[in-house]
């Protein structure tokens, strides 16, 4: 399609900073495709450090990166991040290093146990439903207004899991 009509169709992703005892969404950032989601993390702490005391982060493989380990150790927060299967034990961030050793020793489910990686659930859970409730599709065609239509199903959304 690209080459056929000259250009690429942008696509929009949000990410969610979840409380995963409320459920409400607690910090949200949207982007492009082009990023990754390492690169929008350091945006929903600051945000979710406004709104809430953050005291870990559920992360699936997507943050598994030494950079986030950092980031999260700076801040004081723990990190439970799934790592790659392929993950390196011998260099990297020593938190990083320590999750790679565990799950090579214990397996991921007792890697998964030990950690409450289970914990996650209600992070997609709070994906899922808003995907249900919202869609997948904004009206809005512009960046910005998009940004606003998503700024507004979020703060329904949480007022829905507050009922």
């Amino acid at each position: 399609m690209e080459r056929k009509h000259g250009k690429k169709r942008r696509i929009v992703k949000l990410h969610f900073a979840v409380n995963t005892v409320t459920h409400e969404v607690v910090a949200m950032e949207v982007s492009t495709d082009d990023v990754h989601d390492v690169k929008a993390l350091p945006g929903l702490m600051e945000e979710a450090g406004r709104n809430v005391r953050v005291s870990g982060l559920l992360g699936d493989g997507a943050y598994d990166s030494s950079r986030v380990y950092a980031l999260l150790e700076g801040r004081g927060i723990e990190a439970v991040v799934k790592p790659r299967g392929n993950g390196r034990s011998d260099r990297g961030h020593p938190g990083r290093r320590r999750a790679v050793e565990l799950v090579r020793k214990l397996g991921y489910e007792g890697w998964a146990e030990l950690v409450g990686y289970g914990r996650r659930w209600a992070v997609e859970t709070a994906y899922s439903t808003f995907k249900r409730l919202f869609g997948e599709h904004s009206l809005a065609r512009g960046f910005e207004n998009i940004v606003r239509e998503l700024v507004g199903k979020v703060s329904l959304y949480n007022m829905l899991v507050n009922m």
